[in-house]
């Protein structure tokens, strides 16, 4: 039973356990804030789209650029 106890004593994967654990908790909280913010991004991209749209439009019409 000794080998059994020394393997339960060991601590040489302690810390491997502990940035695995702590890699999921940054990743999910990652996760967790871009579900968040990515209606914000994806509403401010179509904004600019739309105006850049519309200044196309604008320099068509009044000739300032050539088709």
């Amino acid at each position: 039973m000794t080998k059994f106890s020394a393997f339960l004593k060991d601590e040489a994967g302690a810390v491997t356990v502990d940035w695995v654990v702590l890699t999921a908790a940054v990743v999910g909280l990652g996760l967790l804030i871009f579900s968040y913010v990515r209606p914000g991004v994806s509403n401010l991209a179509s904004a600019i789209g739309d105006e850049l749209e519309n200044a196309q439009t604008t320099m068509t019409t009044s000739g300032t650029t050539t088709p």
